[in-house]
């Protein structure tokens, strides 16, 4: 499940306990700066296959809940 896989990639990079984040989390409540964010973007592309994330996606996402609906039309198309 895309939720579950992406939680576990979130607690890995932000060493965090997974049961600490939900869908509402936010990437400021991470501790996640800008940095952070494009290496997210490279481990989201190499974890789920997804095609290259660019700038305007990466600053409209907000939430994990937000970035689990952008993985599932990532993978949609």
């Amino acid at each position: 499940m895309i939720y579950d896989r992406l939680v576990n990639l979130l607690a890995e990079q932000f060493a965090i306990d997974p049961e600490d984040i939900n869908e509402d989390t936010g990437f400021e409540d991470l501790g996640a700066d800008s940095v952070d964010l494009v290496e997210l973007a490279m481990n989201l592309e190499e974890e789920f296959g997804i095609d290259e994330m660019g700038e305007d996606a990466i600053t409209s996402i907000h939430t994990v809940g937000d970035l689990v609906n952008y993985i599932r039309n990532q993978l949609d198309q």
